[in-house]
């Protein structure tokens, strides 16, 4: 199946790092080659980087890999599919616009047999049961709420339909809005959150370490989540199935019904 990586911090932050090592899985060091795409929340705006191209041969994703964008939220996604062909209509992280909100989403596993989409404002553009899902939260949600609510009852309404769509197969998950990030866990995901003291991180995938120490100040913080963890020197948390966490200023809080 695919694989997931987000940030979320309390500061702009580049991901060049840990993505270096990410887009390495994408048909070098790992089989997920049918395509990849990323993320970048910038204020209200995001941009979006997608290639239905392997992550590890793709000239755009060398552009990311050396391009220092910096953002408090950002989501990506390399893809090994089970539903649907090898296309940028399919490929991930997805966008929509709800209550005058970019929201980015992306995921990993497989669904089946999930209910249509009731409603007029949200169809999948490709053939994926993950464009699918996306669709259903966001129509969910545009029919519980007319405005954007408090996130504390976004985050018990997100609870309640990210159960239900978890009912249907494997399902995990990110999606964001630029002030934060979900992260819903059903078979595998990991995460840690970098602060002072920071340290040197070694990636698994490539050979290359980074002194954090040299280019944070000590206020800054961020979470970094991954399906599999990118450092062989860091403490990576697993997360459990069925946890989902809300990340807000690179600090993970539980949601629960």
């Amino acid at each position: 199946m695919c694989q997931l990586l987000g940030m979320n911090g309390n500061v702009p932050t580049d991901i060049c790092f840990s993505f270096k090592g990410f887009a390495c899985r994408g048909g070098r060091t790992d089989h997920h080659s049918d395509g990849w795409g990323i993320a970048f929340f910038e204020g209200q705006g995001c941009r979006l980087f997608l290639d239905y191209l392997p992550s590890a041969t793709s000239p755009i994703a060398e552009l990311v890999q050396n391009y220092p964008i910096k953002s408090t939220n950002i989501i990506a996604h390399i893809r090994k599919a089970t539903q649907g062909v090898t296309s940028l209509a399919n490929t991930h992280p997805f966008q929509r616009e709800l209550w005058g909100q970019y929201w980015i989403f992306a995921h990993n596993g497989d669904l089946k047999g999930l209910p249509p989409v009731s409603g007029e404002h949200y169809r999948p553009v490709g053939n994926t049961d993950s464009e699918h899902a996306f669709c259903l939260i966001l129509e969910q949600l545009r029919q519980q709420f007319a405005e954007a609510p408090p996130l504390p009852e976004l985050s018990r309404a997100l609870a309640e339909i990210v159960r239900g769509i978890a009912a249907y197969g494997v399902f995990n998950m990110m999606l964001s809005n630029g002030e934060w990030l979900f992260a819903h866990c059903a078979t595998k995901l990991h995460y840690l959150v970098r602060q002072a003291p920071f340290a040197v991180a070694q990636l698994k995938d490539e050979d290359l370490s980074v002194d954090f120490s040299a280019l944070t100040s000590p206020d800054d913080r961020v979470a970094v989540i991954v399906t599999e963890p990118l450092t062989a020197n860091e403490a990576w948390r697993a997360m459990q199935p069925g946890e989902l966490l809300c990340f807000r200023d690179g600090l993970p809080q539980p949601v629960t019904v």
